[in-house]
């Protein structure tokens, strides 16, 4: 079993860092370097669906609900905060809880 660092997370700018003050954060997660790798993984096709997201912005007329892109993009979402609540401290997991960030998600992003 490989030692677990923490780190600190934001979903927001896609980033995953060992140092507390680099930038700002919204998530604290202990997690060894394969799981820290899982997440900065899932954090880069986030924001590859978020720019897929940004092109299809532009075609009016198409509901939010038939869109692969913004599937996608809700897809790896829902995986990011899955991944964080299980590597989360406790201090993590109550925040998510009473953002009610899990139960939020539940739903959206299915394949």
């Amino acid at each position: 079993m490989m030692a677990k660092s923490t780190y600190y997370v934001s979903v927001q700018s896609g980033s995953i860092l060992k140092d507390q003050g680099a930038a700002a954060y919204e998530f604290e997660i202990m997690a060894d370097q394969r799981e820290a790798d899982d997440l900065q993984h899932l954090l880069e096709m986030k924001m590859n669906a978020d720019d897929r997201t940004y092109y299809r912005a532009h075609i009016p007329g198409i509901p939010y609900h038939i869109d692969p892109e913004n599937d996608l993009y809700d897809h790896y979402l829902q995986q990011i905060y899955q991944l964080i609540y299980e590597l989360g401290t406790e201090e993590t997991k109550q925040a998510m809880a009473q953002m009610h960030v899990l139960e939020n998600l539940e739903g959206i992003g299915d394949l």
